[in-house]
């Protein structure tokens, strides 16, 4: 039996699905991977992104800051690919019980996932620094310089950066989802960035598989290895319009 076959089985087979996800979710809707450094970027910044994106640098520096982040993670014409699509559907059959990513783009809810544990924050919540008002995506993107809120206090978005905590409560509901589940499909991360990828280390159920473009860390341990686009490998196992 081929791999995807393989997938498609163990999916069919049980109602108990968890899906732990990362930017190469993302990548297939022109949502760039920051972390992917190519030559066109090392020539617009003068530092490499995980500095910018660290709370340091966003305190010491925020028109730099912001200058990445509206260039670099706002992507918001951005649409959901085959593999957002499937696991909403998969959701809406019963079959997967949460979607928790690292990622920030609002692509899974935007295709219809209803339980989303976004570990590092979304673009989409941004908000005063100092009165708490609320402000969307769109209006950070239009903002110029330092996005300043109508009382004068900075807005920050709501996005969990380098040398900042991930919040508990999010934590807490992907490990009882991660620890209960009977399958946990790992797909479009390289497992390196932690402490997220730790939650991997929770699971206790039957069947691990691994869908993702290139090796990661847990291919030694998963029963099923997919490599390929994650789009077309999702597309193949649940039908999306």
């Amino acid at each position: 039996m081929d791999q995807i076959a393989e997938l498609k089985k163990i999916v069919d087979g049980s109602d108990n699905i968890v899906f732990f996800g990362g930017a190469g979710v993302s990548t297939e809707s022109g949502i760039p991977d920051f972390r992917s450094t190519d030559g066109l970027y090392n020539q617009t910044y003068a530092y490499p992104p995980e500095t910018i994106l660290s709370h340091s640098f966003f305190m010491r520096n925020p028109e730099e800051f912001y200058r990445f982040y509206r260039d670099k993670m706002l992507c918001l014409d951005a649409k959901p690919n085959a593999a957002h699509k499937a696991l909403a559907g998969l959701e809406a059959a019963g079959k997967l019980k949460a979607v928790v990513t690292q990622n920030i783009d609002g692509l899974h809810q935007a295709a219809g996932s209803r339980e989303v544990l976004e570990l590092h924050g979304s673009v989409h919540r941004n908000y005063c620094m100092t009165c708490g008002k609320f402000y969307d995506a769109r209006y950070m993107l239009e903002s110029r310089g330092v996005p300043k809120c109508e009382c004068g206090g900075v807005i920050k978005p709501d996005v969990v950066l380098y040398e900042e905590g991930l919040d508990n409560e999010i934590l807490s509901k992907a490990v009882r989802y991660i620890s209960r589940a009977d399958v946990l499909i790992i797909g479009g991360t390289s497992l390196v960035v932690y402490p997220a990828a730790g939650l991997v280390d929770y699971y206790r159920g039957s069947k691990l598989v691994v869908v993702n473009k290139s090796v990661t860390p847990r291919d030694k341990n998963a029963d099923l290895v997919v490599q390929g686009s994650i789009g077309e490998i999702f597309r193949q196992i649940w039908p999306v319009d």
